[in-house]
């Protein structure tokens, strides 16, 4: 397939321009084959793995295709998740950078609604939004789509799996007839096809095969680790694999520069990249880490973008990359040109979510690299230089050193082996290192939830007096953390509470996540149930909601 240059895209100049910014210079196979038809007027159904470049194959004709003069909405993007919400967003952002008075704007659940309707009074020609936020704004008639122009289904099968096909169809059929409409899903199910033969005109159909997302002459290993252990682990590591260029990631600029600021303190050849710094002191540091002056780069993800040196040998992820898409451009900085590298992903208690994500994604086992101890880097440290020491002895030309220590030695009354035992303690000594505690956290136990065999039942404090419903529930967690739709099991919802039943391993990260989250608009009180429904001792929430139904239920009776 040939690619386009996108100079050479029927584009406004704007668009260009912002995407020469970005730094690509030619399109995607999925952009590739969609903005032309796109650009044309026509509908599109595009069969795309996240990381593709599909946010830009609808994105671009859809910030051309705006208005900037008018303010309502006319182009509606409809995604999962509100994490996917967001990076749509961010992207749109940066195409449209030049584009004057194109607005944009994320709408999602778990945000005060307050903020995102002052956002809409004040007119945006874009929305980007999950579907249950997008449909309690058009319940309050703060979005409008009388003007819609362009509808788009971004990840339409993750939707589905998530149970948001009643609320996508009710959106469909609250729109005019009269609308271009682009649907990108990674499958194509029945229930995927239903919605492409209803709601489409004479779609064109683009498809895009699945690559390997990363090259097998990379080990990917990851290290669990706390935060507080992550600096002494990442020098153990250069310490004991000694690369010749190494990459750092950060996710954000002030990670950067302490983790910087901390490794030349401990005098590692190392400086730092992000968006912050001057460009002409940016390329100043490349320029260096290529000479091999610096032998350690600290950069975020943005900074990084564009970077192609082949020798790097190590890529470590300090901080767990929050999309899958990063994390494989990331390791893509490593194993160049036929050349092997490593890829070592530091992950805490709390991302490993993130890790099943990341494999998921990218189709590929990480391997589990146990924590250097100082030991292990003494060995190492030993073996290497006593081979660097018996090399230079075979070299000879030590006569000029000989007379040296023969006259310290003869000076002090020190032996030989003294003097060579003190040499190899100045050479192996490890400065600054400190014993880490390698005990695991223990983890939650979920026992007696009264759920089924591994699963959690979870207590929600709100019900049916919220007008909640399952495909809420469902989609809420689904939507927030990594869980599908379809691994969800029972939900029972009760006038002033819900019970859902989750799998284990899935537990710690719905817990931590939805507790700052809500549901349809509520905000919410989430805890493991305590035994059976109805039978032995409860934690307070679900004390106190179960005794207001039981209350309900004797009042009815009493009347």
């Amino acid at each position: 397939m040939d690619k386009i240059r996108f100079e050479d895209l029927n584009c406004s100049e704007e668009i260009k321009r912002a995407v020469k910014d970005m730094g690509f210079e030619e399109t995607t196979p999925i952009q590739t084959l969609s903005i032309p038809v796109v650009l044309e007027g026509k509908d599109v159904v595009g069969q795309a793995q996240t990381g593709t470049g599909k946010t830009a194959a609808f994105g671009i004709p859809a910030i051309d295709m705006v208005d900037p003069s008018k303010r309502h909405t006319q182009a509606l993007i409809l995604c999962p998740t509100r994490e996917l919400a967001v990076q749509v967003a961010e992207e749109l952002a940066k195409i449209s950078k030049y584009k004057r008075g194109v607005r944009t704007l994320p709408i999602f659940g778990g945000q005060p609604i307050e903020r995102q309707i002052r956002g809409l009074r004040n007119g945006v020609q874009i929305v980007i939004g999950t579907p249950g936020r997008v449909m309690d704004h058009m319940r309050r008639g703060t979005l409008k789509l009388d003007h819609l122009k362009m509808m788009i289904l971004d990840e339409a099968d993750e939707m589905l799996n998530m149970g948001f096909r009643e609320d996508i169809e009710t959106i469909l059929d609250s729109i005019g007839e009269e609308r271009q409409t682009l649907l990108f899903s990674a499958t194509m199910p029945k229930a995927i096809m239903s919605i492409i033969h209803k709601y489409q005109k004479d779609p064109k159909i683009v498809k895009v095969v699945h690559k390997e997302l990363t090259t097998p002459n990379i080990d990917q290993l990851y290290l669990e680790i706390k935060e507080k252990d992550k600096l002494e682990v990442l020098t153990r590591l250069i310490d004991m694999y000694s690369p010749k260029l190494s990459l750092v990631f950060c996710n954000t600029k002030k990670k950067v520069d302490d983790v910087t600021d901390l490794l030349q303190s401990r005098g590692y050849a190392s400086d730092k990249i992000h968006g912050d710094m001057k460009q002409s002191l940016r390329i100043n540091v490349m320029n260096k880490f290529k000479r091999g002056d610096i032998e350690v780069l600290v950069a975020t993800d943005v900074a990084a973008r564009g970077l192609d040196i082949d020798d790097v040998e190590s890529v470590f992820n300090y901080d767990m990359p929050s999309h899958e898409e990063y994390y494989v451009h990331r390791i893509g900085r490593t194993g160049r040109a036929g050349r092997s590298g490593s890829a070592f992903t530091f992950v805490t208690g709390r991302d490993f979510y993130l890790l099943r994500n990341v494999m998921k994604y990218t189709k590929k086992k990480i391997k589990k690299h146990p924590i250097p101890t100082l030991s292990d880097i003494e060995t190492i440290k030993t073996t290497i230089f006593l081979e660097q020491l018996k090399k230079k002895i075979d070299e000879g030309k030590l006569k000029k050193y000989i007379k040296i220590l023969e006259e310290l030695i003869e000076d002090n009354d020190f032996s030989s082996i003294e003097v060579a035992a003190a040499l190899l303690k100045m050479e192996l000594e490890i400065k600054d290192a400190r014993e880490i505690d390698l005990t695991p956290e223990k983890p939650k136990s979920y026992k007696k939830t009264g759920g089924k065999q591994g699963m959690v039942r979870m207590f929600i404090n709100i019900g049916k007096n919220k007008r909640i419903r399952p495909q809420d529930v469902v989609g809420a967690i689904a939507g927030e953390t990594s869980i599908s739709g379809k691994n969800i099991g029972d939900i029972d919802i009760f006038e002033n509470y819900t019970f859902v039943e989750i799998p284990e391993k899935y537990a710690d990260e719905v817990l931590s996540i939805m507790s700052k989250n809500t549901i349809k608009g509520n905000k919410i009180n989430i805890e493991p149930a305590k035994g059976k429904r109805g039978s032995g001792k409860k934690k307070s929430g679900e004390s106190r909601s179960v005794n207001r139904e039981k209350n309900r239920k004797a009042k009815i009776k009493k009347k």
